[in-house]
């Protein structure tokens, strides 16, 4: 069932949203970009005459704390969604299912925080330090169970179920995967959101117009190898920026100086350019780069080769030269997947190989290519550098999205498709 196709009028829907964004000291919203990115599902639901139970987290509590209230934000999504929303200081208690049972067509009502509650993650809290293996694993039984009751307690204030929060699709939570087995397959859908994410991660990896280049960043090959060899066998380029960049090079016997590297990974590099070989994959490799004499955007600085950094400076973005090489491989591209920045872009100094590769996304996109972009500081770049509506799709979800490219299966996908 998609959300076009089922009509809301004199339904109960439980919508799960990813409402966790950012607030200053004054619980002011600094960026709500996740809450607009909600409002087609809502406004559809309210539209056809049906009514919202909207549910969702906000940071990472453990335990109720006003700092992470939802009560905060309620005032900003009744103004975006054009509705007084009515709020349940619990997403348990009576008083949510009594609001939940009394809301009529067109109304809507936003629950407290359900990572209050241990249930919504299934994950203890409160284990001593030195809790031993059978405290835990029995403090995990007793969650697991309870989890059931509380995901049957949030399916029973709704008809229908709408999960439109791809950036916790990865997560198997009480309301982003369990509670949809509460609903058959003609009342559980995708919202909008998610069904873009969904399609565009699916074009990305099985749709693919050749050739497809991927821009892989961050700091450590570690965290993003599961990624690079489900790449491997997908990409005709490969492209290494970012922290990597620094452990290719060193595992090449160049010098890199104080460079950020990953000493224990340096066969790792060795065997994923082996692996790229084998496979007639192109990895492009920075050849030069921008360097500084600390880690600071006010440091002094120098264009160098890659593996030529003298002692004590540290390569924080890359050179013209690879700023050039790396946008000839974007602009000859057809499909394009960009996760990770070039350098420390949070300096301003050191933004330029970022904007470059954006550019030639942005480029290329003009000429027909289909280009994603996703993972926190990759979305934060072509947000910084006013580049968002060049690009075809900017993802949401970050570990979402990165497990996606794995090729992991979605426990939050995977319960609608069910």
């Amino acid at each position: 069932m998609t959300i076009d196709q089922f009509n809301f009028a004199g339904k109960k829907a439980f919508v799960r949203v990813d409402f966790n964004v950012p607030l200053d000291e004054n619980f002011n919203i600094t960026d709500d970009t996740r809450i607009r990115a909600a409002l087609p599902t809502l406004k559809k639901i309210l539209a056809d005459g049906g009514s919202l139970i909207i549910g969702s987290h906000l940071g990472r509590p453990k335990g109720v704390a006003d700092k992470f209230s939802l009560k905060h934000i309620v005032a900003h999504v009744s103004e975006l969604l054009g509705v007084e929303v009515q709020f349940a200081n619990d997403c348990m208690g009576e008083e949510a299912a009594a609001k939940s049972a009394a809301l009529k067509p067109g109304e809507a009502l936003l629950l407290e925080n359900l990572r209050f509650y241990a249930e919504e993650e299934g994950k203890p809290r409160g284990l001593a330090e030195d809790a031993t293996d059978e405290e835990k694993a029995a403090a995990k039984k007793a969650v697991k169970e309870s989890q059931k009751e509380f995901t049957k307690k949030l399916a029973s204030y709704a008809d229908c179920y709408v999960n439109d929060a791809f950036g916790t699709a990865h997560r198997a939570h009480a309301s982003t995967a369990l509670i949809a087995k509460y609903f058959d397959k003609d009342n559980k859908m995708f919202g909008y959101l998610m069904e873009k994410e969904v399609k565009a991660v699916d074009k990305v990896l099985n749709d693919i117009h050749r050739p497809f280049t991927a821009i892989m960043g961050g700091s450590k090959v570690s965290s993003k190898i599961e990624i690079i060899e489900n790449l491997l066998g997908k990409v005709d380029n490969l492209i290494i920026a970012g922290g990597m960049t620094y452990t290719f090079t060193k595992a090449n016997g160049g010098n890199i100086g104080l460079s950020i590297c990953e000493d224990d990974k340096l066969d790792l590099a060795l065997d994923l350019q082996k692996q790229a070989k084998e496979k007639g994959v192109n990895l492009v490799l920075a050849v030069d780069a921008k360097i500084a004499d600390s880690f600071s955007n006010d440091a002094n600085t120098q264009f160098v080769d890659v593996n030529e950094i003298p002692d004590g400076w540290e390569g924080l973005d890359i050179g013209p030269k690879t700023e050039e090489l790396f946008a000839n491989v974007i602009k000859g591209s057809k499909t394009i997947l960009w996760n990770g920045p070039t350098g420390v872009f949070e300096f301003d100094n050191f933004t330029h190989g970022s904007r470059a590769v954006g550019e030639a996304i942005v480029e290329a996109t003009k000429n027909g290519a289909f280009s994603l972009v996703g993972g926190g500081d990759s979305v934060a770049c072509v947000n910084k550098f006013g580049l968002a509506q060049g690009v075809s799709y900017v993802s949401t979800g970050g570990g979402a999205l990165l497990e996606a490219i794995e090729g992991k299966t979605l426990p939050g996908i995977a319960a609608i498709n069910e």
